[in-house]
């Protein structure tokens, strides 16, 4: 039968259908939310510090004055860092986010009868559940400002602006009580719940292909006058001996935060896996990698993996439970090469 002849293709790659620009911070008062003139760019600068050696040492055996003269050492560090004036208490977070359509449609494929099925497998799934439950889950980390990362700890407010642009102007426009949204479960408080939903109608329609989707999303965190903030910090694989230590992303002159990490928040959707309880929703990942614990919760042995998952429901015709359906589908909008390994 053909279905037991098919192989996964050997070149196999979807380009993501959710496309973030990078996000650019700006400075003002809370008061000026509405007015889009008097916010001013937040600037990255250098600063010196000598810091202890704080690290864990070798200590059994050592004597005390190794120790002491160890400790003596100045750590010299130079770093960037980036603050709000002293007249501004709010950071303004601004990028856009474009819906693509054609989700599962692979970008390249080199298995005519396997990209067949792949597309069938998929249009099976739109016909039977929609792409609703993944854009109102992309809506939600929208609205709850997942995406300010360390900048929303401690805020004292936060408040989300989403306007769906066309021809670039604004059609509709939805705006969030951020801090009021639950992130672990995606869940929106009763009275915004409308707007969650309007919000991703939007993103779902863009999906479908059904209509252009560009959203221009704006965040103003409520922080404090002069308060440090956080833009991405650049990975700098050849570092100069007594160079910077620490690297802030900046676009021009303005502090920013990777594209990369803004997609990596809004595809925060996934409570599908096994630990859900512990960590809440974890980013979309083939084998659920979680960097910042070490730790992968999507594991092959235990088939819960996204490689695992499509094999069975390409080419077996066995269907995963439908939240593991939503899971495959959510990794083919992430994008990616999953070609089999020659």
């Amino acid at each position: 039968m053909a279905t037991q002849a098919l192989k996964t293709a050997s070149v196999l790659a979807f380009e993501r259908k959710l496309d973030p620009s990078d996000a650019l911070l700006f400075a003002g008062p809370w008061e000026q939310r509405d007015d889009n003139a008097g916010w001013q760019p937040v600037l990255i600068r250098e600063k010196s510090v000598r810091g202890t050696i704080s690290n864990r040492l070798k200590t059994s055996g050592q004597d005390p004055a190794k120790l002491d003269a160890a400790i003596q050492n100045p750590n010299l560090q130079t770093v960037d860092v980036a603050a709000l004036p002293a007249d501004a208490d709010t950071l303004k977070v601004q990028f856009t986010l474009r819906v693509l359509g054609g989700v599962g449609d692979p970008s390249a494929c080199n298995d005519a009868g396997y990209r067949r099925k792949l597309l069938d497998t998929v249009a099976g799934y739109v016909r039977e559940h929609g792409l609703g439950e993944l854009a109102r889950r992309y809506a939600a980390n929208l609205a709850n400002g997942r995406f300010l990362w360390r900048n929303r700890i401690g805020a004292e407010q936060v408040e989300i602006h989403v306007a769906h642009l066309q021809e670039g102007r604004p059609v509709a426009e939805w705006r969030f009580d951020a801090l009021t949204h639950a992130m672990p479960t995606l869940s929106a408080p009763p009275t915004q719940a409308a707007s969650v939903s309007a919000l991703a109608a939007v993103i779902e329609a863009g999906l479908a292909g059904a209509a252009h989707a560009l959203l221009r999303v704006t965040a103003f965190v409520r922080l404090g006058h002069g308060q440090e903030v956080f833009p991405s910090q650049e990975l700098i694989l050849d570092r100069e001996r007594g160079g910077k230590s620490k690297t802030l992303y900046a676009v021009g002159d303005v502090a920013a935060i990777h594209s990369q990490k803004i997609g990596n928040a809004v595809r925060t959707i996934d409570t599908w896996y096994a630990g859900v309880d512990e960590n809440g929703a974890i980013a979309v990942e083939p084998y659920g990698s979680v960097t910042t614990q070490g730790k992968a919760y999507r594991q092959p042995k235990e088939k819960q993996d996204f490689y695992t998952l499509l094999d069975a429901w390409v080419l077996k015709d066995k269907a995963p439970p439908v939240e593991q359906q939503h899971f495959v589908i959510a990794t083919l909008v992430r994008g990616g090469v999953f070609g089999e390994a020659g």
